[in-house]
Parts: C-alpha cells; structure tokens; sequence
C-alpha cells in the first residue's frame, strides 16, 4: 500500500493519452499544427502539384452551345479564310480541335490538310451556269433545265430531285454531318446550305433534324466536349481545356468523370472502375461461390451444397452421388465408403480449381467489403451537415467567446473528400495487385513490394479519417470554451494530416504503381478543394459589326443564311483571356473566380447519388 501511495501519479487526461497514442504512431502532435499548415502551403506552392494535371471546365448550356460552335468556325475561318461549311466539315474531321487544325497546317500544308478532310476548292456556280441548255442527270438520266440542278464544290452535278433523295436518306441514316458527294469515288463533303435549300422546300421536319443535327456534331464529335450524364438530362455540356482525365461537376450538381462519363471514381482509373462496376453488379461472383461450394447433380445437373456429414449427399431430385467426384451412386453406405462405389476420378486439377476459385472468391470479399464499408460511411456521414448546422447555430448564439465555427465547415468537407478518396482506393488495390489487368507487368516481388507500400499508405490515411470523423461527431455545443479549442486544434491539425497523406497517396499510385507499367493508364488528379466547378459560359454581344465583316471576307456565297447561324456571338470563359494557349493566366482566373462561391455554407463536394445537393 505505502508503495502505491508513493507511486501514485496524477490522473492522465483522455487528450495526454491522444497525444501520446499520436506521438508513438508518428503523427503529427498539436504543436505542430501551424508548422504543419504552412508546409503543406509550401509544398503546393513550390511543388506545383495540381498544376501538373492542369484543367479548366466549363459548361454549355442549351441557349450557348450555337455561340460556342460559332467561336471556333470563326476563327478557323478568319485564319484560313474559309466559308462556313468549309470550316465546319475541317473541324468535325479533326474532332472540333482548333490548336490541332493549326499544327497540322504547318505540317501537312494547306492542300493536304483540306483534302483529307473532304474539302474541294474549286468553287463553282451553284446557282446554275447562265447558258439555257439543259442539263442531263447522270443518276436519273432526266433532262433538267439549269435552274433545277445543283453543282458542288467538286464539280459533280446532278439534279435537283435525285439530290434531295440522297440528302433525305442520309439525314435518316444519320450521317447529315458529314454527307459525302453521291458521285462514285468521290470523298467530297457536300455544301450544307444546298442540304440546307433542297432538304427544307421538301421535307422542313427532316431540315430541321438536319440542323439539329449539325448543332450536336459540336459535342457529338468534340474530344473535349461532353453531355453531362445526369438522369434526368439537365442539356448542359462540359467543355475542358487541358487535361481530360479529370473530374468535373455540372451546374445542376452531377460529378462525373470527363473521360468515361461515369460517376467520380479517382484514384481508379476508367477502365478499373468500368470492372469493378460490372463485377459487382453481374452474377460472376455469385457463379465463383457456386464452384466453390456446390457440385453439380449428376441427374439434373442442379448445383447442390453440402451442409454435413459423410460424402453421401441425395439431391432433390432423388438421385444420390459421390461429393468427391461427383458420381451417381446408390444410397447404402457407411462413414467411410459408399457400397458399391470407388471413388477414382477426383484429380488434383479438381482441387486446384476449386482453391483458386476459392481464394479469388475471398480475396474479392475481401476489397469489396471494405469498399462497401466506407461507402455505407460517407452515407451516413453525409447527415452529419444538418446535424452541425444545428449545433453551429447553439454555439454562436450561447455566451462564449468562440464565434467562428468555420474550422467545423472544413472539417467536414475535408472529411467527405478523404472518405471519398479512401472508399475508391479499395476497388483500385483490387485491380492494381491482381491479375486481371497487369498480370504480367509486374514479377511477384515486385507486387507484394508495392502492395505493402500502398496498403501501407492506405492504412495511415484510414486511421487519420476515422479519428476525424470521431472529433466532427462531438457535441461540441456542450463544451466549455477549453474544450471547444481542443476540439479544434485536433479537427485542424486531422484535416491538414489527412489532405497530406490524400496527396501523399496519390503521388504513390501515379509515380510508383502506374508511371514503370508498360501500359499507360491514367488518373484524375487528387483536388485537395474538392471536384472543379465547371463555369458557365457568358455569352456577350460586342464587336457585333467587326464580327460580321470578317465573316463577310472569308464567306461572300453565304450572307443569306438562315437566322439559325448567329453571326457576331461570342464566348468567353469567365475570368480569362479569348487566347486558349494561355493555360497558366487561365487556371489562376479561375481559381480566383471559385474562390468567390465561399459564401455556402455546405461545400461538400460528395458524390450526387450520396447526399442532395442543396
């Protein structure tokens, strides 16, 4: 007794007991919080970390999606001095990209470029010659005055009764983008406002699809262009500029990837995440526990389990077998052996089979589980913001001197991130250390020495979200004020832990795991703000004038187009230059410009299908 009297030593606080707990693991200790904060500033700030994955988003919307095709007609048309339908059947070719027309241009020349895109320059009379012979149809054979034939670009001409056919069938087939000359042999695109003229005297339905159709070639046929996929459709599209492996989200809320248009799923790459979906919702699992545990009755060949005793099993359809070969047999037997039955043909083939299935069956279990795990938790978490809200409002009305609740806010997004992050890099182990997809990019020391790096990895960054996930579940409206700063120091100090080992994580997969494979595969980038906010095109009416006389200069055969096509509309991102080179002016504006939508309380940045949007 005198002994423990002597020994005794003040009681250790819960907070001592964390920080000491920390300080064997090798986490960064509440000190260290600010020395922190500002190394992880730096770091992005010399590293560049983001910017090597560079890209800025934007969507268009159904009133702009005309403006923003007209943009890039125009200036394929002022610099290379086209008509319209010339420019638009370029652009289509070579998938809406400008910059590419324009490299190619010096590489090819001008002659090549035009004609491996189907364009002919010797320009012709189209309205007819002014001779009044009549003119012979070479599809019908018919005898039609100058007025009702029509002659394209490549000098083949035909009447105007066989050219209206074609266009009609074409526009039905759906391949009114892009309506080659019906001459044989004949690469030639036909000019749309002779589509246009013919198709609308006959048939203003089938016209009208015809333009609908040359509108939508702008995204169909665009690589950096896309539908939103939101069910159901909002009718944005998103345009990127740089780097299409990213993540984007829409104005209506919907985050998708922007190179498989599937929902958010980095650090899986698309074609891992297309696997991961299609194993999880097909039956391939269910047929893997079938042959693990079920044979087959050899009467009915219904799988049948085995749930005890001997190696007698009677299936329902009476018939009795061997559960070891899986013959029929009859049903006296003993323990140890079936009357009238040797067991000869199970081979070891058999059981290596039925191991392997085995061990794929668990070791699927196994990723899926947790995958499953912490989707079920940023579920349940995603309820978290009504609840903070409330206790938000009781602390900054009660008498305290803490009014700033905002480090609460942060907390909780970087929450959802990391969960996010962490709930995806399941499904990426799966694939990354198994042999469905680098089965022979890696020896067997060179996996295992990359798995334990990972998981490893993986391991740090779970337990640093589930201990920030503990402190934000507090209720912190109840504390005195030394208690409400504790909890702030940790959710602080957690956060920053937690958005460094996401970076840390990532800076693993991609230089580590992916970048020796022999195979490219690529990744969106880790966005430590959350998904990028595509912004909205502005459609602004200046310089209406100049406009129209460079448009005059390059296409005097079409100053009578239909009011469909708007001349002098222009698009412009907001907070950037109409240069589309200048990647770096345009990235910082649009930082700056996302740095004004603070004023929201509850930036989540959590997938649709998780938490409404607000």
């Amino acid at each position: 007794m005198g002994r423990d009297a002597e020994g005794t030593s003040p009681p250790v606080s819960s907070s001592e007991l964390e920080q000491e707990e920390e300080e064997e693991d090798c986490y960064l200790s509440d000190q260290e919080d600010d020395a922190l904060e500002e190394s992880v500033l730096q770091v992005l700030e010399d590293e560049h970390l983001e910017d090597c994955h560079w890209s800025a988003s934007s969507v268009i919307t159904k009133e702009s999606i005309l403006a923003a095709q007209r943009e890039d007609l125009r200036k394929v048309m002022e610099l290379l001095g086209l008509r319209e339908h010339h420019a638009r059947t370029l652009l289509i070719h070579y998938r809406w990209d400008v910059e590419r027309i324009f490299e190619l241009l010096d590489q090819k020349g001008r002659d090549r470029l035009f004609s491996e895109a189907g364009i002919r320059l010797q320009y012709t009379n189209n309205a007819g010659t002014t001779s009044s012979a009549e003119v012979t149809c070479n599809v019908c054979y018919d005898d039609v005055p100058p007025s009702a034939a029509s002659e394209m670009d490549c000098g083949h001409s035909y009447c105007n009764d066989c050219w209206t056919e074609y266009f009609i069938v074409k526009i039905n087939e759906g391949q009114s983008r892009r309506v080659r000359c019906m001459a044989p042999k004949c690469n030639a695109i036909c000019d749309e406002a002779i589509i246009r003229k013919l198709v609308i005297a006959r048939h203003p339905d089938i016209a009208e699809r015809f333009e609908r159709f040359l509108l939508e070639s702008y995204i169909e046929d665009n690589d950096t262009v896309k539908w939103c996929p939101s069910t159901p459709h909002c009718g944005n599209a998103i345009r990127v500029k740089g780097d299409i492996y990213c993540e984007v989200e829409c104005t209506c809320g919907c985050q998708f990837c922007f190179n498989c248009s599937l929902q958010a799923h980095s650090p899986c790459s698309c074609l891992m995440w297309e696997l991961w979906i299609k194993k999880c919702h097909d039956e391939s699992e269910t047929v893997n526990w079938i042959t693990v545990n079920t044979k087959p009755c050899p009467k009915c060949h219904k799988p049948v389990e085995k749930n005890g005793g001997c190696n007698l099993v009677a299936c329902i359809c009476g018939q009795a077998f061997c559960w070891l070969c899986g013959g029929a047999t009859g049903r006296d037997h003993t323990w140890s052996s079936i009357s009238g039955h040797s067991c000869g043909r199970f081979t070891d083939d058999q059981t290596k089979k039925t191991e392997e299935a085995r061990r794929d069956l668990y070791r699927y279990m196994h990723y899926h589980n947790r995958y499953k795990a912490h989707t079920d938790s940023l579920k349940q978490e995603a309820k978290l913001k009504n609840e903070i809200q409330g206790k938000i409002s009781i602390s900054e009305n009660k008498e305290s001197k803490i009014k700033d609740y905002s480090w609460v806010i942060n907390g909780l997004n970087r929450l959802f991130r990391s969960r996010r992050v962490l709930s995806y890099s399941y499904p990426f182990a799966f694939y990354m250390f198994g042999d469905e997809i680098f089965k022979d990019e890696m020896t067997p020391q060179e996996r295992e020495m990359k798995q334990n790096l990972f998981e490893d990895q993986q391991q740090q960054l779970e337990f640093n979200v589930e201990r920030l996930s503990g402190f934000l579940e507090k209720d912190f409206q109840l504390f005195t004020d030394d208690e409400i700063m504790d909890t702030m120091k940790h959710v602080i100090n957690l956060s920053n832990v937690v958005d460094k080992l996401c970076k840390q994580m990532y800076q693993c997969i991609e230089n580590d795991l992916l970048y020796p494979l022999r195979t490219p595969h690529n990744i969106a980038p880790y966005k430590s703000k959350g998904l990028d906010r595509a912004l909205e095109l502005n459609i602004s009416w200046d310089s209406a004038e100049q406009s129209a006389q460079s448009t005059k200069c390059s296409q005097d055969e079409h100053r009578n187009q239909p009011a469909s096509t708007i001349l002098g509309k222009r698009t412009e991102l907001h907070g950037s230059s109409s240069d589309n080179r200048g990647h770096q002016s345009n990235k910082r504006e649009r930082v700056d410009a996302n740095g004004g939508g603070g004023g929201t309380l509850f930036d989540l940045n959590v997938p649709a299908e998780v938490v409404d949007k607000i």
